[in-house]
């Protein structure tokens, strides 16, 4: 039976973070940037977790990704009130005509 370690997880915690940076260089659209952040965030919580996992400490992993969680979710509303603030005023999501809300 092949058991699943350190080297697994930070694996798959780097693939979730080259997604999400292909997402957000890639994508035109505010909403599928935003989603491509949130894979990058939640890569960052598996990597925290797999290394507090390692090292025996999983309740400061734990507080670690609660803080990452936290941040994401401040981030997604924020980021979704802008995007609904730029949709209102140029009428599409698209993320070239970002600088059309300069003052």
């Amino acid at each position: 039976m092949i058991q699943v370690g350190l080297q697994h997880f930070l694996v798959v915690g780097a693939l979730l973070f080259c997604l999400g940076i292909l997402c957000v260089l890639t994508r035109r659209n505010a909403v599928a940037v935003l989603i491509g952040i949130e894979l990058m965030l939640n890569a960052a919580g598996l990597n925290f977790i797999a290394f507090a996992r390692h090292q025996g400490d999983l309740a400061g992993g734990s507080l670690l990704v609660l803080f990452v969680i936290v941040l994401a979710a401040a981030e997604a509303a924020v980021a979704l009130a802008l995007i609904l603030a730029f949709r209102r005023q140029v009428r599409t999501l698209d993320v070239d005509q970002i600088d059309s809300l300069k003052g």
